[in-house]
């Protein structure tokens, strides 16, 4: 039996493009996706990048999708399906999406990248109208796709029945990190050396948009705070652009070993993520961080704060640290740990790419057909 599972989606995304054309490969999921808009599959600008960006990777190549801007367009493709797969609850095409596939006996899977810590409720008025709001709309929607056991909890927090949750992780596309990864081994040198990163110099990364809630100034206070003449001296690499830069650069100005690299697509980040000795993220809200697997795939060991969503599924003590969120003394310690015994950051990375294996498409995949098998019942056949 084949599902037409039609999933709707604002814009093509660079992170579930891979996840999508392994779906479309799947002989009993006839899948169509639909967009709101394919303005990001050029150069546009990105809010929080704060800059005009391009993705270098196909966004819209190797599965069929279509454009659904009006309540007419998104009814018609819903009835067109046998199950809609919805990617969040906010704005009038998801809501006319539910609305239509009620209307039409359709069921509704739902998967969002929502937590607690990320997406409290509030207190007050406002608090009770945000939890009738989700009452409203988990009650129309049969089935629910969780990224990991902090998106669980928040569903299971807000009444969803365990039964109704399955999970499908949040992933990257392992394969190509990992390839480009071990690819970029042999021209690490002339990187590192194009960076200004001397010989045996470790090196510390932040990939990810310069913004508020990923808290690069943070890092910055605890790189300033380390006795960096015991660990040789390290480098701190920021990748990316964003809102904070102009000021991250000010609070960095006097420390020739902190560089700023700018925006780097997804084919440049690998040989980042693999000539760096740790990588942090220690965000005070991030609802799940996939950089996170981008640098294990690369062996990379991670430093993460409690509020990445991610963090308590993805790592523990034998591929990186857990952190605070705003503490930059618990981040220095962290940071001095992990890089006093680069053998033993080795061996961390190490275990951080064997970690991460198992959280891949096909495990992807194997929560979407439980999920399908869940909630729908193909009509029976007159005779």
């Amino acid at each position: 039996m084949t599902v037409k599972l039609l999933y709707l989606v604002s814009h093509p995304i660079q992170y579930q493009a891979p996840l999508l054309r392994r779906i479309a490969t799947a002989e009993d999921i006839d899948l169509t996706v639909s967009f709101a808009s394919d303005d990001m599959t050029g150069s546009h600008w990105d809010p929080g990048f704060r800059g005009e960006i391009e993705w270098n990777v196909p966004l819209t190549e190797g599965y069929r999708w279509r454009i659904d801007r009006t309540a007419a367009q998104v009814s018609r493709a819903v009835g067109d399906s046998d199950v809609v797969w919805l990617h969040g609850w906010n704005g009038p095409r998801m809501w006319r999406a539910l609305a239509a596939a009620r209307r039409l006996g359709i069921p509704v899977l739902m998967r969002s990248e929502n937590t607690l810590d990320a997406q409290p409720d509030g207190a007050g008025p406002r608090g009770l109208a945000k939890r009738a709001y989700l009452r409203w709309i988990f009650a129309r929607s049969a089935a629910f796709l969780s990224i990991g056991t902090a998106n669980r909890d928040y569903y299971l927090a807000h009444g969803v029945d365990p039964d109704r949750l399955f999970s499908m992780p949040y992933v990257v596309d392992n394969n190509f990190f990992r390839t480009r990864a071990v690819a970029a081994v042999a021209s690490r040198d002339s990187l590192r050396a194009r960076i200004g990163i001397e010989p045996g110099q470790p090196v510390i990364l932040f990939a990810g948009k310069l913004q508020q809630r990923k808290n690069p100034l943070v890092l910055i206070e605890a790189f300033q705070n380390l006795d960096r003449s015991r660990l040789n001296e390290p480098k701190l690499i920021f990748v990316g652009d964003g809102e904070q830069r102009a000021e991250i650069e000010h609070a960095a100005i006097k420390n020739s070993d902190i560089c700023f690299l700018g925006f780097r697509d997804q084919t440049e980040l690998p040989a980042l993520y693999e000539l760096a000795d740790v990588f942090v993220l220690a965000s005070h809200r991030e609802p799940w961080g996939l950089a996170i697997n981008e640098a294990m795939n690369a062996g990379t060991a991670v430093i993460a704060s409690d509020q990445c969503g991610g963090a308590q599924d993805l790592i523990d003590e034998t591929c990186g640290t857990i952190v605070s969120p705003g503490d930059s003394e618990s981040l220095a310690r962290a940071l001095t740990e992990i890089l006093s015994d680069l053998d033993r950051c080795r061996v961390m990375g190490s275990a951080a790419a064997a970690r991460i294996t198992a959280w891949n498409f096909d495990a992807d995949l194997d929560g979407l057909r439980a999920a399908l098998a869940s909630s729908y019942v193909a009509p029976r056949t007159l005779r």
